[in-house]
C-alpha cells in the first residue's frame, strides 16, 4: 500500500508547511521510512475538515533538513524522535535534545525527558545506564 503524497524538496519544505498552516491544515504526525541502506523518506501528514494531505521528502540517512517546529511548535517532539532513530539533523529546531530524547536509562535519571522501558512478561523492566 502506498501513501499519496506531494513530493517536496528540503528548500521548499518550510514555505509549503507555512502555506498549509495558514490555510488551516494541522499537523497530525510525521513518519520516517527507511528506503534502503543509505536513503530514507519523511512523510508529513496534515488534516483539515477530515481530509488528509501528505508531503514526502527524500533524503540520505543522517542528512540535514530544515525543522518545521518554527511554524508548528509541536513538531519538535517528532523531529527529535526522528533524530534519535535515524540521525537526521533538523536545522532550526526550537527545542533540540541533541539525540537524547529517548535514552535507554533508569526511570530516575534526568539526562533525557523520556526513557525507553522494556516490557517483559507483563512487567516493566528498565535498563541501567553504564
Amino acid at each position: 500500500m502506498s501513501v499519496e503524497a506531494t513530493v517536496i524538496t528540503a528548500d521548499k519544505l518550510v514555505a509549503e508547511v507555512t502555506r498549509l498552516h495558514n490555510e488551516g491544515w494541522r499537523l497530525v504526525t510525521m513518519s520516517s521510512v527507511e528506503i534502503d541502506a543509505e536513503n530514507m523518506e519523511i512523510l508529513y501528514h496534515f488534516d483539515k475538515d477530515l481530509k488528509l494531505t501528505n508531503l514526502r521528502l527524500s533524503l540520505p540517512k543522517g542528512g540535514t533538513i530544515p525543522s518545521i517546529s518554527g511554524v508548528l511548535f509541536g513538531a519538535f517532539l517528532i523531529e527529535n524522535e526522528i533524530r534519535d532513530q535515524f540521525g537526521v539533523t533538523f536545522d532550526g529546531l526550537v527545542i533540540d535534545y541533541q539525540g537524547r530524547l529517548m535514552n535507554e536509562c533508569t526511570a530516575t535519571t534526568s539526562n533525557s525527558p523520556f526513557c525507553r522501558l522494556l516490557v517483559k512478561h507483563g512487567m516493566t523492566v528498565t535498563k541501567e545506564v553504564k
